[in-house]
């Protein structure tokens, strides 16, 4: 997973278990692109302070997700809503029942995943 989209989704997913602080820098430096030293005098806390708290918060993150597996399992719903999507649409083209049996299957698999 490319870094950015990994950070996006883990702080979609876990950001409001941060603090305020935490939340603050870590959307300054990566969502809004900011460097270190302008975030550093916005805070009045050094480039160094910045920079461990970032990296602090991205292990926090990547800690939460792998305890909790709330990303992974999006994912993997995500990928069999497709597969249903794409079944229900070989039915509508073909009729074949098989594509409804496949569609109860993945359905099946979801709710059990919950």
């Amino acid at each position: 997973m490319e870094r950015i989209v990994e950070q996006t989704l883990l702080y979609d997913f876990y950001g409001e278990l941060l603090n305020e602080h935490q939340r603050q820098i870590y959307t300054e430096a990566v969502f809004n692109d900011y460097s270190l030293s302008e975030i550093a005098d916005e805070y009045g806390i050094s480039r160094q302070g910045v920079h461990d708290l970032i990296k602090r918060v991205d292990k926090t993150l990547t800690e939460y997700e792998e305890k909790l597996h709330l990303i992974e399992k999006f994912i993997a719903t995500k990928e069999k809503v497709h597969l249903i999507d794409r079944y229900a649409n070989d039915y509508i083209s073909s009729s074949d029942i098989d594509c409804i049996h496949k569609i109860q299957d993945i359905a099946k698999e979801i709710i059990e995943d919950f």
